[in-house]
């Protein structure tokens, strides 16, 4: 029993329960590209804010629209612009971290000034005024979350390479007449990594909920696409006679944003 209960102590409870939350988020997201229970957009009027059953198992909207096919189909979106913007966001701040981390100098100077004073404005006024110049929509959500998540990646990358680049190893690699992107792609990259996922995990999660925020706030996703954020947004006059409507997206949201800040605790050993 002993032996047992040492055992269940050296589980990265948050890793896997992490994983396991964000593996049925995905997996309900992946089997809503091929099957949905009813056609998320067919409105069945005289079905209007029917309560959960047999036939509609999380009920439906104010327009007899079936809340779990809903909830099935908004995770596309949801998850499509977090994970575009999260990964948009890293490409390009791990670019501009290397450079400066590696080369250091003026490079250093400019990069770094540049992520300071984007991550001084606050990411969701930037979201507010990327939709003003640009028009509502999802891809302006992308790119707004996108840009705010560049100046988080640029300082673990620079800070990272800061460290890194006189090392041994490097020392090393650069003796034996390495170049440039050989040393950062082979041997300061590899060692950034580890860092780099974690943010990626708990970006992802700021990047769900920030996408929902615009959506509801009516800027985000657009009619007649859903999701999670949209459908709370459509559902919020409707929230004191069918709570189920504002319920079940809202409970997406947060299973999802727990998943992933489990996930990056786990992969931070926590």
């Amino acid at each position: 029993m002993a032996k047992f209960m040492e055992r269940l102590k050296q589980i990265n409870w948050a890793l896997l329960i992490g994983i396991v939350l964000v593996s049925v988020v995905f997996l309900i997201t992946f089997v809503s590209i091929f099957y949905t229970p009813y056609d998320p957009i067919d409105m069945v009027i005289n079905n209007r804010l029917a309560k959960p059953s047999l036939t509609n198992p999380l009920g439906t909207d104010q327009y007899g629209r079936d809340v779990l096919s809903r909830v099935m189909i908004g995770g596309q979106i949801t998850l499509l612009v977090g994970l575009s913007a999260v990964l948009l966001g890293m490409v390009v701040g791990v670019f501009l971290g290397a450079l400066a981390g590696y080369y250091g100098g003026l490079w250093d100077e400019v990069l770094m000034r540049i992520a300071d004073g984007l991550y001084s404005f606050p990411a969701f006024l930037l979201a507010l005024l990327a939709v003003t110049l640009l028009g509502p929509g999802q891809n302006t959500a992308l790119a707004a979350i996108a840009v705010a998540n560049v100046p988080v990646f640029m300082r673990i990358t620079r800070s990272n390479f800061l460290s890194l680049r006189e090392t041994n190893f490097v020392e090393a690699a650069r003796a034996m007449g390495a170049t440039d992107f050989r040393i950062i792609a082979k041997h300061l990259l590899p060692n950034t990594l580890p860092a780099l996922l974690v943010q990626a995990s708990v970006s992802f999660a700021i990047a769900v909920l920030a996408e929902a925020s615009l959506s509801f706030l009516g800027v985000g996703t657009q009619p007649p696409d859903v999701s999670w954020g949209r459908m709370l947004k459509d559902s919020q006059a409707v929230a004191g006679i069918a709570p189920w409507t504002i319920l079940y997206p809202g409970l997406a949201i947060g299973i999802t944003v727990l998943g992933f800040n489990l996930l990056g605790d786990g992969l931070q050993g926590k």
